[in-house]
């Protein structure tokens, strides 16, 4: 019999859940039918590529050599299929893009606004994530462009940079540095409250990194998961906040206040993989995205 791609799905399914139930569940189909197909599939390859003689169901030796070639042959036909409905002429198409939070405030509007202005049948997906789960989720092929920040990028990720982003303390008009213009010494945060990211973020381990160097440990009033509800807090109440420069512009009730020595700048970078398919839409929005840098 041959080799079906839904056989390789339901392969990744079981080594993935460990459990042929589960997998089944998740496919829904039956167990049975499940665990029929499974068989074939190994008498086609002849060879065994589960063990189902523990309480999990787990790869045989030859099973996990066989696995990343099953899931590389379904990343490249999901490739193949977006690469026939894609129309070089940009009259349609679909990008999906993910972000680390903080470019969802400030960067993601002009852009999107940009594309759907010169391009308006291309269908825009933007997740935002962690740059870790953004690195993931590109080599998985669940996105097909990531902005982050250089670094230390896992194999198989190409970076091209974009700008630089410079980071400074930012307060409300309640605040009692509003209006303050001269840098702020980094010895006097100390007995400021801040309102911050949470610790999962790239921003807020970039902005422990600086604290820590100056051995300056101010009190940390609120953490936040977006960087939303961290404009709304610093703009309602007494609280700073460090954050891109690049969101107080044209943002009343927000007040940038440079710090000394500076927060050190980033590096943002346009991220992709290596070997993936690269659409006219992607090529579209990477060349729209070093315009909007450049200028």
């Amino acid at each position: 019999m041959p080799l079906e791609l839904r056989h390789l799905r339901y392969l990744l399914a079981v080594a993935e859940h460990g459990s042929f139930t589960r997998a089944a569940e998740e496919l829904h189909i039956s167990q049975p039918t499940l665990s029929q197909q499974i068989r074939q599939l190994e008498r086609t390859v002849d060879a065994q590529l589960l063990d189902r003689t523990g309480r999990a169901v787990r790869l045989t030796d030859a099973g996990t050599a066989f696995v990343p070639y099953a899931r590389r042959a379904l990343q490249d036909l999901a490739a193949a299929e977006r690469a026939v409905v894609d129309v070089a002429d940009l009259s349609r198409g679909s990008l999906r893009l993910a972000m680390t939070p903080t470019f969802t405030a400030y960067l993601l509007g002009p852009l999107a606004a940009e594309i759907h202005a010169r391009h308006p049948g291309i269908r825009l997906n933007v997740k935002e994530m962690t740059q870790g789960g953004l690195e993931s989720a590109l080599l998985a092929d669940d996105v097909d462009l990531g902005i982050a920040f250089h670094g230390s990028h896992l194999p198989g990720i190409a970076a091209t940079g974009l700008f630089t982003e410079t980071l400074g303390l930012v307060v409300g008009p309640a605040h009692p540095h509003s209006g303050r213009t001269e840098p702020l010494p980094v010895s006097e945060l100390a007995p400021l409250p801040l309102a911050l990211l949470g610790s999962g973020f790239a921003t807020r381990a970039h902005i422990d990194a600086y604290l820590h160097q100056y051995r300056v440990e101010p009190p940390i009033a609120v953490e936040a998961d977006s960087i939303s509800a961290l404009t709304e807090i610093v703009r309602r109440t007494g609280l700073a906040t460090v954050l891109p420069d690049a969101l107080t512009h044209g943002h009343t009730g927000l007040h940038p206040v440079p710090l000394a020595p500076a927060l050190p700048a980033r590096t943002v970078v346009l991220l992709r993989r290596e070997s993936a398919y690269e659409s006219a839409a992607s090529r579209a929005f990477a060349a729209l995205a070093r315009q909007w840098a450049g200028a």
